[in-house]
């Protein structure tokens, strides 16, 4: 799949996630660094979303990927906009990808999409 250029911000990617204090988006590579050293030194479970505004299989996902940070209270979740971060992202591959973390460590990775194996995926992470 060829990537297309991005012309802002995308209204399916359209977050509510400032009431939701587990849920972060990385607006840049400095941020996404900062969010990827706070996972490293926390002993919380986190799961990081990599995804495009010009993917559409990223924008069906992402509203549950969200919906569930409200059912994962203890999860970290993180929203990382390849073209935003691209310095940080050039090792992902396939859009969307989640890692999984726990203790600092990435322990799990999913590609694709399907709300139930995110959800099967979150529950055995958290």
């Amino acid at each position: 799949m060829k990537k297309q250029e991005s012309n802002g911000a995308n209204p399916d990617f359209e977050s509510n996630s400032n009431r939701n204090i587990n849920f972060k988006t990385a607006s840049n590579d400095q941020s996404l660094l900062t969010i990827l050293d706070d996972i490293k030194s926390s002993k919380s479970p986190a799961v990081i979303n990599y995804g495009a505004s010009w993917c559409g299989v990223c924008s069906q996902i992402f509203p549950a990927f969200e919906e569930l940070s409200n059912s994962f209270k203890g999860m970290k979740f993180v929203y990382a906009d390849i073209d935003e971060c691209p310095e940080t992202t050039r090792h992902i591959r396939y859009t969307p990808t989640f890692q999984f973390y726990r203790n600092g460590e990435k322990v799990d990775e999913m590609f694709g999409t399907g709300e139930e194996r995110l959800r099967d995926r979150l529950w055995l992470h958290s």
